[in-house]
């Protein structure tokens, strides 16, 4: 028994050294495999995160959004391209002041798309080329403001998409293009009024547009046909161009148009055609201020229909600005007596003709000393003449006697011989 009593000690000594060495490493182990699954599913998570699409709500870096009032700005960012991922929720979109240069087909088509945006304003971005169907896949768009982008192309179906033929029509219903003239030094070999008469007529794809701005574009001219496909024009803006006149367009189609402002061209004269086509207009109002009328007799019947119409709002203001007796008339005022076609030229104008008049006298009276001092060499050249031709002319007379006879014929042929 005490045997057994002094050695029970240092065996249960050494079991309790083993139990404790099996503690620790099971702790060990339970404590590292579980630090294991846990950096392995952080791992996951953070590459899924990486991979997924942005958030139904998130707003681009450079860019502000409010998604209570659906709007968001991407203003004087220096952008180049369009933002991809745009919250789907915008509905005013704001991208001016940046420098887009290109705007390539389906630039804003987006999964899921932007079904809600209906303003879009690109004003001040440099726009060079807008291209076919640049505005595809916006079902919702009635807003669209190019203004202030020097254009060089401006795509025939930038509005209609690339196949015009089987693309649905536009839905805009606002379209500003003020101030798109691009620098002489960029402009193609073509006339810019018919490039942007192409891009409106292109398919009937704005034929429900109702306001169109077209202002401080430098226009000559409108083509014949630039209104053609818009029957549901209401407002009309032509104001600060260079137009001469209105001979060339027709506005018998926009029988909805409510404002046509002309203000500060270069009208001279309406003429009877365009007079009859918008007193046609039932509910037209037409601006005409700041523009230089001339008063001569052409504007007889012009005078005559301002005195009738009330479609021109502020007729009282218009004024005459040639001739210079005419200078600052109120046209209401003209009577026929006062409007003549005498051709009065200003007095720089007088002293360039007679100048002109008195050159060209000294001339004649040169060109006529010259022949006066060379008559005797003169005389005999053209008698050198004379006999030359008489000489010729019998030549030809001789042959001719010599054809006309047979016998003179032989007897030449034989003398040849």
């Amino acid at each position: 028994m005490p045997g057994g009593c002094s050695r029970s000690p240092a065996a249960g000594e050494g079991r309790l050294r083993l139990a404790r060495l099996a503690l620790v490493l099971l702790g060990w182990v339970s404590s590292s495999s579980p630090t294991s699954s846990a950096s392995s599913s952080a791992l996951s998570l953070v590459s899924a995160a990486s991979t997924q699409p942005p958030l139904p709500g998130h707003c681009p870096p450079p860019c502000e959004c409010s998604e209570a009032a659906r709007t968001v700005k991407c203003v004087n960012r220096n952008l180049t391209v369009v933002p991809a991922d745009l919250p789907p929720y915008v509905r005013n979109l704001f991208l001016t002041g940046n420098h887009l240069a290109v705007l390539p087909a389906g630039a804003f088509a987006r999964r899921p798309p932007l079904a809600e945006l209906a303003a879009l304003n690109l004003s001040g971005s440099h726009l060079n080329e807008v291209r076919a169907g640049a505005f595809e896949h916006l079902a919702s768009l009635r807003q669209l403001d190019l203004s202030h982008n020097p254009l060089v192309n401006l795509s025939p179906y930038a509005f209609s998409g690339s196949n015009a033929s089987v693309s649905a029509p536009s839905p805009l219903v606002e379209l500003m293009l003020n101030h798109i003239l691009p620098p002489a030094d960029k402009r193609q070999n073509r006339s810019f009024e018919g490039m942007v008469a192409a891009a409106l007529r292109a398919g009937q794809a704005l034929r429900g547009l109702r306001r169109l701005e077209l202002a401080s574009n430098d226009f000559l001219y409108l083509p014949r046909d630039v209104l053609a496909q818009l029957p549901g024009l209401r407002h009309l803006d032509l104001r600060n161009n260079s137009l001469v006149s209105l001979t060339y367009v027709s506005f018998r189609n926009l029988t909805y148009l409510e404002s046509l402002h002309l203000e500060d061209n270069a009208l001279k004269v309406l003429h009877n055609g365009t007079l009859a086509e918008l007193q046609g207009l039932p509910h037209v109002s037409v601006f005409l201020d700041n523009n230089p009328w001339v008063c001569d007799c052409h504007m007889t019947d012009m005078v005559a229909w301002l005195k009738e119409t009330e479609i021109v709002q502020g007729k009282s203001r218009l004024t005459c600005t040639f001739p210079e007796k005419m200078r600052d008339r109120v046209l209401l005022q003209l009577n026929s007596s006062d409007l003549d076609c005498d051709p009065i030229l200003p007095p720089s104008l007088q002293t360039s003709y007679v100048f002109l008049g008195i050159v060209l006298a000294l001339i004649g009276a040169i060109f006529l000393l010259v022949l006066y001092l060379n008559r005797k060499g003169i005389k005999k050249w053209m008698h050198n003449i004379r006999d030359a031709c008489r000489d010729h002319m019998e030549g030809y007379h001789y042959r001719y006697e010599i054809n006309a006879d047979p016998r003179l014929t032989n007897l030449s042929s034989n003398s040849d011989v």
